[in-house]
């Protein structure tokens, strides 16, 4: 569908530019990184007033003192704060960064487009670890990190992606990721759910997910590929292919790109391996696993006799 050109009223426009321009000098300065996200989330909000109170020790309430220390992103946890391969160099910055992205989403001014879009678009040239130009991020996007993203220029990741850097994540120029997209980069072993492989996905130049599909750890897009809505890629995707299913086959090449393209072949080839990112932990890491699962595989070399097991219950139960 054709698209227009669309602009804020000039004075809107003055100051949301103002605004934007304040914020990515401040968190381009040799200023803490925290207190920057902690201030801007503080004015987005409104608390400002609230927020002073609080610093010069007047009394407030227990629900008040709460939400005030939640603007700061040192008073919050995230999920890939438990990673342990995670870079903690790069870590803490970038959950700062990741923490302002995901409270401006809370915000009003997070639908109206052209303010958001320039915001992100600041945001992500500080917590990517490359980010084109002319990008266009749309609400509800999150990701692991954020610091093994790279993006070209032009492209556009619509409502409630999900890309995930656990691994790494290269997206290239003009690729289009529509709306509820989940682009892993990680994968779990499928007998011990604890033990995780890290991967280099990548979405070449032109590509198009389009909607709710699902491409797994160390895929590749192919250039100028399509990937159906709601498809589940489990292997490469040739340049200039359409693919769609669960999983996805590749069942026609896109009109007029039949002389360079690959002929569409039975299945989709799975170079995981080749992808693959090898990862040492440091010795005398203090891990915990959630689940605290005993199982063992019945042919596992060391396994038990079932007669000895001393749990009755269904590997696949719940209980």
């Amino acid at each position: 569908m054709t698209k227009v050109h669309a602009s804020l009223p000039a004075e809107a426009e003055r100051n949301v530019q103002a605004f934007i321009d304040e914020v990515d000098e401040r968190l381009s300065s040799a200023e803490d990184t925290c207190e920057v996200v902690t201030e801007t989330l503080v004015d987005l909000h409104g608390d400002r007033a609230a927020y002073e109170r609080w610093q010069a020790g007047e009394d407030l309430s227990a629900a008040e003192r709460v939400r005030l220390q939640g603007y700061d992103p040192c008073n919050a946890t995230l999920e890939s704060e438990y990673y342990a391969e995670k870079d903690e160099s790069r870590y803490t910055e970038s959950k700062y960064l990741q923490w302002l992205w995901r409270q401006f989403d809370a915000t009003p001014m997070a639908d109206n487009v052209d303010f958001a879009l320039r915001f992100r678009q600041m945001l992500a040239d500080h917590l990517f670890e490359e980010c084109g130009d002319d990008c266009r991020f749309f609400k509800g996007i999150t990701f692991t990190y954020g610091h093994n993203i790279s993006v070209g220029d032009n492209t556009v990741v619509h409502d409630d992606v999900h890309l995930d850097d656990r691994g790494r994540l290269t997206i290239g120029d003009r690729v289009s990721i529509s709306d509820g997209v989940h682009l892993y980069s990680h994968d779990h072993d499928v007998v011990d759910q604890t033990a995780v492989e890290n991967y280099h996905t990548v979405v070449e130049d032109d590509a198009r997910v389009t909607y709710d599909a699902m491409v797994r750890a160390g895929i590749r897009i192919g250039t100028n590929s399509v990937v159906g809505a709601r498809s589940v890629v489990q292997g490469d995707v040739p340049a200039h292919h359409v693919v769609a299913g669960t999983p996805a086959e590749s069942i026609r090449v896109k009109p007029g790109w039949e002389s360079v393209a690959d002929p569409v072949a039975d299945r989709l080839v799975n170079r995981q391996e080749e992808r693959r990112i090898p990862c040492d932990l440091p010795d005398g890491l203090d891990t915990f696993d959630e689940f605290g699962r005993t199982l063992t595989p019945p042919d596992a070399p060391d396994a038990p006799d079932a007669a000895e097991s001393d749990s009755g219950s269904d590997p696949g139960s719940d209980d």
